[in-house]
């Protein structure tokens, strides 16, 4: 080989070398601006990640600091509260009147019929036993007592020999009785004391001296007296205060009424009642519509008055709408006619339905016990039998009856005519819802 090609040879592996190192140069610039490329990706990346948590966390903190906002406002658009437990509706307390009528009511609903008839009555202890006079309870007053569970005994002066016979043969009277009895006196003061008769009782005045007092505490005093000493014994009811006024000249009621007017004697007849009812005695007001309008004794035959009916509101209803709005719990029904009341020249007031029902209950309000006078006076006896008495006095509207000339022959009409259908039981029981009104009153407190 010349020189020429020599050079020219060598020419061209320098060329080959310095394209080869420009080659080499080239990849590695480009590797260089991969890998920096690479690492800008990698760190954009990292960047915009760290921007988006950044991001996510502001706009957590944004929505919690809304629902922040939103918890603590009292807008309608907060959080509704949790629902609370319902509230127990409140228990309605009954009133000693609704508990009372709930024992009365319970009570009357186990009395079997033969029970609820001889509960309306008040004999004497001789009407059941059959002995002449009564002066102490044993074998045959239970017996008695079991046969017809009457609703209550009253007891006069031949019942009563000393204050310890008294108190046993009421105790054990009472030990005797399935039911609560009424056990019953006549004790006013004056000429008509059982109790006081025999010594029994400190001495109280007539109706007319303690009325011309003028001091109403005296009739008060008297109730007192009377109430404790037949508490004492075991007496819980006592016929008295008498409530009839002396309206017409010689009244058969003389002594026994406080005054002549209604203004004078209403303050007096109701705190004797007050002072009976203040030694746990329950009194009873008579003679509705008013004896003392009348100057025949309804005990041997029929006593007519011929007061008005003007008259008879005005003075006689007055005295006993006093009692009544004072809190009679029982009022004794007259044997008088009253013919401007009933429309009848011989029908006795205690048989009337527009005397018990119309007037007393509907016209002045009552509704305690209404109880016949004795059913064995003239002015019922001579008329009616025992049976058709009973049975006319509970059709007038009467609750209970007392001491019907007959009883047995009172008793049993008065079942007959109740399957009958003449009287419905339902009448009866509501009799004897006002009676264990009384009776069982005292449960209340147990």
């Amino acid at each position: 080989m010349d020189e020429k090609q020599q050079n020219q040879e060598e020419k061209r592996e320098v060329r080959r070398k310095r394209r080869i190192r420009s080659q080499i140069l080239a990849y590695v610039v480009l590797i260089l601006l991969i890998l920096a490329a690479a690492t800008g990706i990698v760190i954009a990346v990292k960047q915009i990640a760290a921007a988006s948590r950044q991001q996510e966390q502001n706009n957590k903190e944004e929505s919690q600091s809304m629902i922040d906002e939103m918890l603590s406002g009292e807008d309608e658009l907060q959080t509704p509260a949790p629902t609370p437990d319902p509230t127990p509706e409140p228990v309605v307390e009954m009133t000693p009147e609704e508990k009372l009528n709930e024992i009365v009511n319970a009570y009357i609903a186990v009395m079997p019929l033969e029970d609820k008839v001889a509960g309306l009555f008040i004999v004497t202890p001789e009407a059941i036993t059959g002995v002449n006079t009564a002066v102490k309870a044993g074998e045959g007053t239970k017996e008695a007592l079991e046969k017809y569970s009457v609703g209550g005994l009253i007891y006069f002066k031949n019942n009563i020999q000393s204050a310890n016979q008294l108190k046993e043969m009421i105790d054990n009277t009472k030990t005797y009785s399935i039911h609560p009895l009424f056990i019953a006196v006549d004790e006013e003061g004056g000429n008509v004391s059982r109790l006081i008769s025999k010594g029994l009782c400190e001495k109280v005045d007539s109706a007319a001296v303690i009325g011309q007092t003028g001091d109403p505490a005296n009739a008060y005093t008297a109730g007192t007296v009377i109430g404790s000493a037949m508490n004492s014994y075991g007496f819980n009811l006592d016929f008295a205060p008498v409530a009839d006024i002396s309206s017409v000249e010689n009244s058969y009621m003389g002594d026994r009424t406080y005054g002549a007017d209604a203004q004078t004697a209403s303050p007096f007849v109701t705190a004797m009642m007050q002072g009976l009812q203040a030694q746990q005695i329950t009194a009873c007001l008579k003679h509705f519509p008013g004896n003392g309008a009348t100057t025949a004794d309804p005990h041997t035959g029929i006593a007519t008055s011929d007061r008005t009916a003007e008259q008879f509101r005005a003075e006689e209803f007055a005295v006993f709408k006093a009692g009544i709005d004072a809190g009679a719990k029982m009022i004794m029904i007259s044997h008088m006619a009253a013919p401007a009341l009933t429309g009848s020249n011989n029908e006795p007031c205690s048989l009337s339905k527009a005397v018990v029902t119309d007037i007393l209950r509907n016209e002045l309000g009552y509704d305690g016990v209404v109880i016949t006078d004795a059913l064995n006076m003239g002015a019922i006896s001579e008329y009616y039998s025992s049976k058709d008495a009973a049975i006319y006095a509970l059709q007038a509207g009467c609750d209970m009856l007392l001491m019907p000339e007959n009883f047995e022959e009172a008793y049993n009409g008065v079942l007959e005519a109740i399957h009958e259908g003449y009287i419905s039981e339902e009448r009866i029981d509501d009799s004897l819802r006002r009676i264990y009104r009384i009776k069982l009153a005292d449960r209340l407190e147990e």
